[in-house]
């Protein structure tokens, strides 16, 4: 989207070490949000997507998943610490850049990072920094028409921090969805696991908008 400010390079390299402790603290069985996945598929898929070109291609274009799950099962066969470690120090990727990690992981890793806290008994939303949750909006603001774009109705978000808003489809009679920045994230990421979240709009809309594949580009 024209005229946003690049986002920040130290939210994406906090959240990897972030999310490396919390996969570490909970194991590698642990479930998550994503169906089927333990978190060492996570780790798995976290890694073939950063470092695997086949496999990358795999998780983008459907005709070759067949890439990435034997690249995933190549990887499921390493200890989990040594997985965790490497995604840790990601040297050998394209995002050890930090423009490139900021472009391509700002979301991708907070969500998987709240996939795993939010699938644990008890979890508790986070309170975002100030910084975390401009960077996070930067980030849905370019993203978010491609996360929506199955509902097929008009679609603005606000963030009930600032009371910003921003519209993701256009046209009239928008559904509007309103919540914390990082649960308005967990949503249009298909998450059902979130908090504090409102819809305005039109009812036959709105259901629209919560039924959707949501995420799926």
């Amino acid at each position: 989207m024209p005229g946003l400010p690049p986002l920040r390079a130290d939210f994406v390299r906090r959240e990897r070490q972030a999310l490396c402790d919390t996969a570490q603290s909970v194991g590698p069985k642990a479930r998550t949000l994503c169906v089927g996945w333990d978190v060492k598929d996570l780790m798995c898929h976290l890694l073939v997507r950063e470092s695997s070109v086949l496999g990358a291609l795999g998780i983008a274009l459907s005709p070759l998943s067949g890439l990435t799950e034997k690249e995933m099962a190549r990887l499921k066969r390493q200890p989990f610490d040594r997985l965790v470690e490497r995604f840790r120090n990601n040297r050998l990727s394209f995002s050890a850049l930090p423009p490139a990690d900021a472009a391509f992981n700002t979301l991708e890793l907070f969500v998987h990072h709240e996939d795993i806290r939010r699938a644990q008994p008890g979890w508790r939303r986070r309170t975002l920094s100030e910084d975390a949750a401009d960077t996070l909006w930067k980030a849905l603001r370019s993203q978010g028409p491609a996360l929506v774009r199955s509902t097929g109705v008009p679609v603005v978000v606000r963030r009930t921090d600032t009371d910003q808003t921003t519209r993701l489809l256009p046209g009239s009679g928008a559904v509007e969805v309103r919540g914390p920045v990082g649960e308005l994230v967990m949503f249009l990421h298909g998450r059902d696991e979130v908090r504090e979240i409102a819809f305005d709009g039109p009812e036959e809309r709105v259901a629209k908008v919560r039924r959707a594949d949501l995420g799926t580009f």
